[in-house]
């Protein structure tokens, strides 16, 4: 994970010189990456897993750039930090909840190892949820940064995308549900290691 964790640095480095020209504020940049959440949620309820694939690129993207422009521009603030955060939680939700609209309704077909598509979705989608809230409470609570695990909101991102773009997007989810518990488990433990 230290090889993708460095990817990722080196991605938002490599993005600052084109952040300076963009003349968009930072919160502006984060409701956009919101919006193109909401297409994305909308192109998988209908089934249209290419566009929902290219709609997630591009709020990646986006949410690249938000923190970016911050940085570049000298307007990084706390409340940059909780509104990017709120906002990828939203983001998140959306999406899960559009895919699950698209099984339910067989607009995406499937279902993998004999669990239904919609529920490997609420399952990844709990999974990503205890991810961001285990490290955000034991943070809270005094643990130092707590970004350990194999399953953080990037990685999962790329293996929903890779997913709908291969047609493999029940064994994509399948793959979210269980790395995001097994990273849930990792961030309990180190947490009691560190508190």
């Amino acid at each position: 994970m230290e090889i993708l964790g460095n990817l990722k640095n080196s991605i938002r480095h490599s993005v600052l010189p084109f952040a300076s020209r963009i003349p968009l504020s930072p919160d502006t940049i984060t409701y956009l990456g919101l919006f193109v959440s909401f297409l994305a949620a909308f192109e998988f309820a209908k089934g249209d897993l290419l566009y929902g694939a290219l709609f997630l690129i591009l709020g990646g993207v986006l949410d690249v750039l938000d923190g970016a422009v911050a940085r570049v521009s000298g307007t990084t603030s706390a409340f940059g930090g909780v509104l990017d955060s709120v906002c990828d939680r939203y983001a998140d939700a959306i999406v899960f909840a559009g895919l699950i609209y698209g099984f339910v309704n067989n607009t995406i077909q499937g279902s993998g190892f004999f669990i239904e598509g919609w529920i490997w979705c609420m399952f990844a989608m709990i999974g990503s949820y205890l991810v961001s809230y285990t490290r955000a409470r034991a943070e809270a609570a005094g643990a130092s940064k707590l970004d350990i695990g194999v399953a953080e909101r990037s990685e999962r991102i790329i293996i929903l995308i890779i997913g709908a773009l291969t047609g493999f997007l029940l064994q994509a989810l399948a793959l979210i549900a269980i790395l995001t518990h097994i990273t849930f488990i990792q961030r309990v433990m180190g947490a009691k290691q560190r508190l």
